[in-house]
């Protein structure tokens, strides 16, 4: 079950455990949720923001346009959530 389906049937898992969980499959040795700067220190890539951006969108049903594609967006677990959650909206 999608994590679009399990928000609508009310499941506990919620949208920032489900990124977790993607983030930490990716790369389990990075601190994602105290590091704020993913991406201007070089810690995320541009191949691992490709695999975030495919897994992210097919775990939520949501689309992610290369406007979107910016390091305010991935420079930290919370500014994923963000961009997360208003896409879902």
């Amino acid at each position: 079950m999608k994590a679009a389906e399990e928000k609508e049937t009310g499941d506990d898992m919620d949208t920032m455990n489900i990124l977790m969980e993607i983030l930490q499959d990716l790369h389990p040795k990075i601190d994602f949720e105290n590091n704020e700067t993913l991406i201007d220190d070089c810690v995320l890539d541009s191949f691992d923001v490709a695999t975030i951006i495919t897994d992210v969108s097919e775990e939520f049903d949501i689309r992610i346009t290369a406007n979107e594609i910016i390091p305010e967006n991935f420079n930290s677990v919370l500014a994923m959530h963000k961009l997360i959650e208003r896409l879902m909206d």
